[in-house]
């Protein structure tokens, strides 16, 4: 067996990468430009990327190159830069693995395809309809289509996994901020929050890809990925404190105050995901692959805080 992982120099491909060389796995690290860890550079990534060197003696594809969730984005039709790369590029890549006789292909998606939010003890599952409210969870539920379509018309076995937010070593944007903000001691007013959210740490994630490699039930499935331990925000800055050996410092300001507060500093958006409900149900995947996070939240955030 022979991996071949795109986006091999980001947070999640760097980890993966380093995973598989433990295990002694043939590798092929792909990035778009070189650098020290991918041996092989793609340039750009859309609907007319050449994959031809990187597909050679490979039997699996792990596709974790994406344009990624932007906070402001300043592109004119976001949308269709979300597709250029996101959609167009992975069909591209997809139909060039199954000429070259690779025989599965993982695809890591998003929770976002399914939706922003959901009703507090209501999980998202595998088979509940798509619901992508922003260019970015669109252009994944697009790819997973067009995956599904390559498999129907050349027999490619397409994984796809949809993790929640990822933290671990190296993590950055609201996340990095997050751990900096509780470090330095500042007033969180969150302590209200008694919302439930789904996490996954990077090497639970990393462990559940490595799973589907080889395992024959994750053949054309649909997974969610967790750590199986949801948290309300408030939880999450007390276990970010305790694993930073901090205090943390959580004022009881009452949500409502919060998001009139947010409204007027043009912060919606952020107490909103702060405040929602956002779960995915992991029962399906643990139960199809006989698979558990290896980690726990509380060591996830250790190694995230390092």
């Amino acid at each position: 067996m022979r991996v071949m992982v795109t986006g091999a120099s980001g947070f999640v491909g760097k980890a993966l990468c380093s995973a598989l060389s433990l295990k002694a796995i043939a590798l092929t690290p792909v990035s778009r430009a070189s650098d020290m860890l991918a041996s092989i550079a793609v340039g750009d990534i859309d609907g007319a990327t050449d994959w031809t060197l990187a597909l050679e003696h490979c039997t699996v594809v792990v596709h974790l190159a994406a344009r990624v969730h932007v906070m402001n984005d300043t592109a004119s039709d976001p949308l269709a830069a979300y597709r250029r790369i996101n959609v167009e590029g992975t069909i591209r890549l997809a139909r060039q693995a199954a000429a070259a006789g690779v025989r599965r292909f993982i695809f890591i998606s998003s929770v976002k395809v399914n939706g922003e939010s959901t009703p507090k003890g209501r999980p998202f599952r595998a088979d509940d309809a798509p619901a992508p409210q922003a260019p970015y969870g669109v252009s994944k539920m697009e790819a997973e289509e067009g995956l599904r379509l390559v498999s129907a018309l050349t027999g490619l076995q397409v994984v796809i996994v949809r993790p929640p937010l990822v933290y671990g070593p190296g993590v950055g944007a609201n996340f990095a901020a997050l751990i900096r903000a509780v470090r330095a001691g500042l007033p969180l007013p969150l302590g209200a929050i008694q919302n439930q959210r789904s996490l996954v740490a990077l090497d639970n994630l990393v462990d559940l890809i490595i799973t589907c490699l080889t395992h024959p039930a994750a053949a054309n499935q649909t997974l969610f990925v967790s750590d199986g331990n949801d948290l309300s925000t408030a939880e999450l800055v007390r276990g970010i404190a305790q694993a930073a050996g901090v205090p943390a410092r959580l004022p009881n300001v009452p949500v409502w105050l919060l998001h009139a507060a947010a409204s007027l500093l043009g912060k919606r958006a952020l107490v909103s995901r702060l405040s929602n409900n956002l779960q995915v149900d992991i029962s399906e995947t643990c139960d199809l692959l006989a698979w558990k996070p290896p980690l726990s939240v509380s060591q996830g955030l250790q190694r995230a805080l390092g």
